[in-house]
């Protein structure tokens, strides 16, 4: 079983899914077993109670601090546009790691 399950929400979880495998990789090279999924925003509601960490890609952060506000027991975040535009798997991993830490 997976140490902690992160999830990732974008518009239609297709180019989130290109960096779910970049945050894959460096979890892999770091000795880290993650349970790391993109989805889109309207599978959120079926989605959200397995994560222990959620970012929302650019182009759904306008649904932030709605998700925050109806879910304060979860760590929701959004993901920056820079880190996203470089697909920057390590990065994005290390926030949600950081959110890990904050417990939420």
């Amino acid at each position: 079983m997976a140490e902690k399950v992160i999830r990732l929400f974008c518009a239609a979880g297709m180019s989130t899914s290109l960096l779910v495998n970049k945050m894959k990789e460096a979890a892999k090279a770091q000795g880290k077993d993650y349970d790391i999924a993109a989805y889109s925003l309207g599978d959120f509601d079926r989605e959200y109670e397995k994560a222990d960490v959620i970012l929302l890609g650019p182009q759904v952060r306008y649904a932030l601090g709605k998700l925050q506000a109806a879910h304060p027991e979860k760590a929701i975040s959004d993901i920056p546009m820079q880190m996203y535009g470089l697909m920057d798997g390590k990065g994005t991993l290390a926030r949600a790691e950081e959110l890990m830490k904050k417990g939420k």
